[in-house]
């Protein structure tokens, strides 16, 4: 039985919204692995909710020390921006059952940590149009809107996201969200009890 949900999907998918709603639910009692990252905070972000956020200096301590599960680093119009998994003590298999969000290469690399029985993943299907337009719309309401780096991320989920990648690492189920996103929330939550362990705590 699996231990850890993995949540993924190409940006603007809704699975930040899936994530939040999932660990919600109290039956499911899910525990999340909150990455870090060196990007700026978004408004409406607290840091310790959807990530740590650190400079590079903590970074490189955290690799220095070798307690990083996986990392990611993205040129962005703006500066390198990091993403990462630290182990940090936070995670018990043996006691708890955990959701995490990230990319197909973040769900390589705990397969790799942690063994591919270990981790269940979901991945969250959307049109592309669909995504555009979801992009856009939540770009808008920030203060300072980067559309270059939008399109940057739009353009890089496709290579990243692409079918041999997929089938690469062995994902064929495809969790679609282009309607009401609580009937993909429900699908989701049913795959978790029927898929992974039981939590002890």
């Amino acid at each position: 039985m699996y231990q850890i949900a993995c949540i993924m999907g190409k940006s603007s998918s809704g699975k930040d919204h899936i994530y939040k709603a999932l660990l919600e639910m109290e039956h499911l009692n899910l525990q999340k692995i909150i990455m870090y990252t060196t990007r700026p905070r978004r408004i409406g972000e607290q840091d310790g909710v959807e990530y740590y956020f650190v400079d590079d200096e903590a970074a490189k301590q955290y690799e220095d020390s070798k307690k990083i599960i996986e990392m990611r680093q993205y040129n962005t119009v703006d500066g390198i921006w990091k993403y990462f998994t630290v182990d940090d003590g936070r995670i018990d298999l043996e006691k708890k059952r955990y959701l995490v969000i990230g990319t197909l290469d973040v769900y390589k690399k705990f397969c790799e940590y942690y063994g591919k029985d270990k981790i269940m993943p979901i991945y969250i299907e959307v049109d592309d149009g669909i995504r555009l337009e979801r992009a856009l719309k939540r770009e808008r309401k920030q203060k300072i809107p980067k559309y270059k780096e939008l399109c940057r991320r739009f353009l890089a989920d496709s290579e990243d996201f692409s079918e041999e990648k997929l089938a690469q690492a062995g994902i064929y189920k495809r969790y679609p969200n282009e309607g009401d996103i609580l009937e993909c929330i429900h699908e989701v939550a049913r795959a978790i009890e029927e898929n992974m362990s039981s939590s002890t705590i």
